[in-house]
């Protein structure tokens, strides 16, 4: 199967969300959320992660996740991750209580697509402000795409992960789960970056930006995605028909995409400091690539 179908079948009964004047999405993905070792990525991008989720919380939005939010390539166990980061799980769970919450599975976190592993690994987590055990995503659902729908304007936006570009991500995922796990993983702790991944490889980013883009472009679709961890926007759908959120395991900078009025915007959030010297998290737009 080509990565054509492959993208295809990702929007193939999946939710259609609405999308118009009074919609307020926040677009997250790549989060790698790890196990509080020197390979979770996530860790030292946590406060700002959490500093955004507060804020989009309390201004209405809707949370959604393309993919790869939990790093289970690295790490066997989802009970370790949930521990470690039991305050970003406290927020999530918030916005899934008020029903403002959608999942998308990725390659990195692709057993979520299983019914059985979403019901036992994600239906509660060990809260540790609390101290007891707290519901978290109970009967959950990840899905491999969205769609977010304009009828009014015929306007459609297709999220998916994106990984469904790459053969060995997605079809093969198994094997390059195993090279990530017991190879790349332990050589990454020397500074040698495996070659197969779209976020780490720079000529594997490029191949797979093509295949995205000319999906969309074949499809006339607007296409939303991660996977390959570089953000992308546009200033008119027609010029460029696919976009990036980016990841949360930038250096000193996490992104993500807003979309408010009908207008999407890339955005990040990082660390600055004030004329005294003390430091705060600020939130600021970025420009289109």
């Amino acid at each position: 199967m080509g990565y054509q179908k492959r993208l295809d079948n990702a929007f193939q009964h999946v939710p259609i969300l609405p999308l118009n004047a009074e919609s307020k999405y926040v677009l997250f993905s790549d989060c790698h959320r790890g196990n509080g070792t020197n390979n979770d990525n996530f860790l030292k991008n946590q406060h700002l992660y959490i500093a955004a989720l507060k804020h989009y919380y309390k201004n209405g939005f809707t949370y959604i996740e393309l993919g790869d939010g939990d790093e289970l390539w690295e790490n066997r166990k989802m009970e370790q991750i949930k521990e470690i980061h039991s305050e970003v799980f406290q927020l999530l769970s918030r916005f899934y209580c008020d029903n403002r919450l959608y999942m998308i599975y990725g390659n990195h976190d692709i057993v979520k697509k299983s019914a059985s592993f979403s019901k036992k690994k994600c239906a509660s987590f060990y809260c540790s402000s609390s101290q007891c055990s707290l519901p978290l995503f109970p009967d959950i659902t990840f899905y491999s795409g969205l769609i977010l729908e304009n009828p009014d304007r015929r306007e459609r936006l297709y999220l998916t992960h994106g990984h469904q570009a790459s053969l060995l991500n997605s079809s093969l995922w198994p094997v390059n789960r195993f090279l990530v796990r017991y190879v790349w993983k332990p050589l990454e702790q020397i500074g040698i970056l495996d070659p197969t991944s779209a976020a780490k490889n720079y000529t594997s980013k490029q191949r797979t930006e093509k295949k995205l883009t000319k999906w969309a472009q074949k499809n006339g679709r607007t296409l939303i995605a991660g996977h390959t961890h570089r953000p992308m926007t546009m200033e008119n759908p027609t010029h460029s028909p696919y976009l990036n959120t980016g990841s949360c395991v930038h250096p000193y900078l996490i992104t993500c995409i807003e979309i408010e009025q009908e207008t999407l915007t890339l955005v990040k959030w990082y660390v600055d400091a004030r004329s005294g010297g003390s430091l705060y998290v600020e939130r600021s737009a970025l420009n289109p690539s």
